[in-house]
């Protein structure tokens, strides 16, 4: 098979692909997305993806071709608080009786939802994302970005909050991009045709799309 296989441990030294060190069922990672940590990329579930308990049922889903640097977090619902009451200090985790009349399905009804990261996405160096945010395909996230609302395909944001630098390329050509569609490819189909997906030759990458 051309190309790497995607359950190689390390591709590369400090790097790797997601789907081998992943095990948490309510992470799900596509083929080829990696992780890059000089302290170690085994590191990406204990560490870059926090907050994230099991009883809120909030799933993380990253997509095919993703490149991750290091330091990136991903902050799940876990580390929100209730803001409905006076205060937002979170009594009832610490028991002793603080935790009576309080009902936990508090926190599932107040959560956002899913974090969603498209495919072929460059989350850069320190970035952080928020709970619930949808990740579009193509886009680029600015080495210590905070993302707190989603961001479109093939868009590039930056800054604390993270805001729209500018689009990657006109409507047309990202509605064109999102129908090749190429990470959905055969791998086989995909080594043939990275000349044009690097370079930018869309003509010729609708012209490769599989029947």
């Amino acid at each position: 098979m051309p190309g790497p296989s995607p359950m190689a441990e390390r591709p590369q030294i400090d790097t790797a692909f997601l789907k081998t060190i992943v095990s948490k069922p309510s992470i799900s990672v596509g083929d080829f997305s990696y992780y890059h940590d000089s302290r170690g990329p085994e590191r990406f579930e204990t560490e870059q993806v926090i907050y994230h308990h099991e009883f809120l049922g909030d799933r993380l889903i990253i997509g095919k071709f993703c490149a991750i640097a290091e330091g990136a977090r991903f902050i799940m619902n876990g580390a929100n608080h209730l803001m409905d009451g006076f205060s937002t200090y979170p009594f009832p985790i610490f028991g002793n009786g603080w935790e009576e009349g309080f009902d936990p399905t508090a926190y599932t009804i107040a959560s956002r939802g899913d974090m969603v990261i498209g495919h072929d996405v460059w989350i850069g160096n320190g970035a952080t994302i928020l709970p619930g945010i949808t990740v579009g395909s193509g886009a680029i996230i600015g080495a210590g970005a905070v993302v707190g609302t989603d961001v479109p395909n093939y868009a590039i944001v930056a800054g604390n909050p993270a805001k729209l630098v500018r689009m990657r390329f006109e409507e047309a050509t990202v509605a064109r991009l999102m129908a090749v569609a190429w990470w959905d490819w055969p791998v086989e189909v995909i080594s043939e045709n990275i000349a044009a997906i690097t370079g930018g030759d869309l003509d010729a990458l609708e012209r490769a799309i599989p029947a």
